[in-house]
């Protein structure tokens, strides 16, 4: 369970770490800033919030036009709390490392008094009345918001060219898809229109997109991390997590969002560690597991290459790398059983079918016809998957694993309906860990021959964060991948 002592320890961890890292951390331009160097130089004096807050304002007026990551940009708002932000600051009061450090939201996480979407026409006027919690946790520790982020319509695709509010681009080629559903999210991370967001994961929609956009995407342990307040896809499946420019930030955002809420129905009562300090610890004890099949099967050439290249990294890193095989996972009943519940009352009006996408709407249609006894079935079979993971990792601690098994696809080709329909094949690699339930993360790890960002996967055991933090940090630090940004 998490508490403010925990909390403080990775405020700490983050404090002391970004310390050591001042001098280097100074920029022209602060919208260049690491979360944690940009917290550095706050919490020094060296940079205002409110300088910082409005650089990014300035980035997201120059930039959403060619990628168009944001549904609404809450300006004022973030003027408001940046000042005030400042102020605390100036009276002594440091709330840790996300104070007065400037985030945005995927447009399915409620907030209180701004409209959250999620890039449905259906919801285009919808006002929550109170913040999910995770934002709350967010504004608790400080953050600064600057909006509300693209996706795919309802988190019910993997490209985030199906959306009211017009289609994300990737900043590394601006004809092509960031991934999905939280494809705002990782193009707004990649652009330095933010310096973290908040995306959720159903099937692959934190990981996929911080791939294609070459970020930093995490998904918790399922649970451990609270969805009350998000509009959700399925709840058996969902979560919520940090995607960021590098495993040290992600590791801030999670810290701060991470802990048991008794009125979320999915959520653990699980200790909440300290996440950033495990970026500090060797990972020369660490085992690690390739799972071979399907997930090497069928890899784009350069996704192969880069792949190959990673593990030789990891080997160098870690105690053993061996060869595993994963339990079979059921197919998505539980996820399309629980999506087709939560639009029912929607789709029961015949005159909000047009307020749907085509494919959305067809997909959901479909899905409305799992029987009460089939859903339970299908969630029997969910937990005994659950269990089967665990023995798995009596041998190993982590799983590594291609992303995504191809490139990002062009835009033109993700709204094509005769191209759009059913699973996307790009989530592959990823759905599998969220029927396991256990934490994932994707770092950066290399570019194909045209320069577009490939991702690796990390996997632990469940509330294995340390573990899958510390290795992605040991690899991201071995390399330089994560230094490269879009032109």
């Amino acid at each position: 369970m998490t508490t403010r002592r925990h909390f403080i320890a990775g405020s700490l961890a983050a404090a002391a770490w970004a310390a050591a890292r001042r001098g280097q951390a100074q920029a022209s331009d602060p919208t260049e800033l690491t979360l944690i160097d940009a917290s550095a130089l706050i919490r020094s004096g060296e940079l205002s919030p409110l300088e910082l807050t409005r650089a990014y304002l300035g980035a997201i007026e120059r930039l959403q036009p060619q990628l168009n990551a944001f549904i609404t940009v809450t300006a004022d708002l973030a003027v408001e709390q940046a000042r005030a932000l400042e102020t605390e600051r100036s009276r002594g009061r440091w709330r840790g490392p996300l104070h007065g450090v400037p985030i945005a939201l995927k447009d399915n996480i409620d907030t209180a008094g701004i409209r959250t979407t999620a890039a449905g026409e259906l919801f285009a006027d919808r006002i929550p009345s109170e913040d999910a919690e995770v934002y709350r946790r967010l504004t608790e520790g400080g953050a600064v918001l600057l909006g509300k982020l693209n996706m795919h319509e309802y988190a019910y695709g993997g490209t985030s060219s199906i959306t009211h509010f017009g289609p994300v681009r990737n900043p590394w080629d601006v004809e092509r898809i960031p991934g999905g559903s939280s494809g705002g999210s990782a193009a707004a991370v990649a652009a330095g229109m933010c310096a973290g967001a908040l995306g959720t994961d159903t099937l692959a929609s934190i990981r996929l997109p911080a791939s294609y956009c070459g970020v930093v995407g995490l998904k918790a342990t399922h649970g451990l991390a609270s969805i009350r307040g998000i509009v959700p896809v399925a709840e058996s499946l969902d979560h919520v997590g940090p995607l960021c420019r590098t495993v040290g930030d992600a590791a801030v955002m999670l810290q701060a969002i991470a802990g048991y809420d008794a009125l979320d129905p999915v959520s653990v009562a699980a200790d909440v560690p300290d996440y950033v300090g495990a970026v500090y610890r060797s990972a020369s004890r660490l085992r690690i597991g390739v799972p071979r099949e399907p997930f090497f099967d069928a890899l784009d050439p350069d996704v192969a290459s880069a792949t190959s290249a990673a593990l030789d990294v990891l080997r160098g890193l870690t105690a053993v790398a061996r060869d595993v095989s994963l339990p079979p996972t059921p197919d998505f009943a539980v996820l399309l059983a629980e999506a087709f519940a939560y639009h029912d009352e929607h789709l029961d009006v015949a005159a909000n079918h047009a307020l749907y996408d085509p494919v959305t709407l067809e997909r959901l249609l479909a899905a409305g016809e799992f029987s009460a006894a089939e859903y339970i079935d299908a969630r029997r079979e969910l937990a005994l998957v659950r269990n089967a993971i665990a023995s798995v990792f009596s041998d190993v601690d982590l799983l590594v694993t291609p992303t995504a098994p191809g490139l990002p696809e062009r835009i033109r080709d993700a709204q094509n309906p005769a191209e759009a329909s059913g699973a996307e094949p790009s989530v592959r690699n990823t759905f599998p860990f969220n029927l396991y339930g256990i934490p994932t993360v994707s770092v950066p790890c290399g570019f194909s021959r045209n320069g577009l960002p490939i991702g690796l996967q990390i996997s632990g055991r469940r509330l294995g964060e340390l573990d899958m933090l510390t290795l992605a940090h040991a690899y991201e630090q071995s390399t330089e991948w994560h230094l490269r940004r879009p032109a």
